[in-house]
């Protein structure tokens, strides 16, 4: 089964966070496609998109409890991709070479040091390639053909 990463605004849009008049509609392409992606993939959350989620959620309102409570469920819900010491380096390896902000090129480390091959992404570079992980924005109108491979026919 594939395994898919998922970065701290495809996690934010699942929990229903709005920040503009567009986001209501990317809540609900966000939810149709993980319900689609269900028995077709494992989906895998970094730590540290956890950790940046939090801080999204108190951004919007939310109260710590609850915002602890939408992240355990997540972890209960989803795979975790721990950040390690291998996984910190490979970032500044990202970081140097691509120039990359660290914070994502964790994001990217801990996804591909998680088997996943695909990490959905509003805000990273759509197509970048890196240690066989690709980055799709699942928001572009035009489906990435690795993305569009795993989804049921419509």
């Amino acid at each position: 089964m594939v395994r898919i990463a998922l970065d701290t605004n495809v996690l934010a849009y699942l929990a229903g966070v709005e920040r503009s008049s567009h986001d209501g509609l990317k809540i609900d392409k966000t939810r149709d496609l993980l319900a689609a992606l269900e028995d077709r993939a494992t989906l895998i959350a970094p730590v540290q998109a956890l950790g940046e989620l939090f801080v999204v959620l108190a951004r919007a309102g939310v109260g710590p409890t609850e915002a602890r409570a939408i992240l355990l469920e997540y972890v209960q819900a989803l795979e975790i991709a721990d950040s390690s010491t291998m996984v910190m380096t490979s970032a500044l390896d990202l970081v140097v070479d691509h120039r990359l902000q660290f914070w994502d090129a964790l994001i990217l480390s801990a996804s591909a040091e998680a088997g996943a091959t695909l990490l959905l992404s509003e805000d990273m570079q759509d197509g970048f390639v890196r240690r066989g992980l690709t980055v799709v924005n699942p928001y572009s109108p035009i489906i990435h053909r690795k993305l569009k491979a795993i989804l049921p026919e419509a």
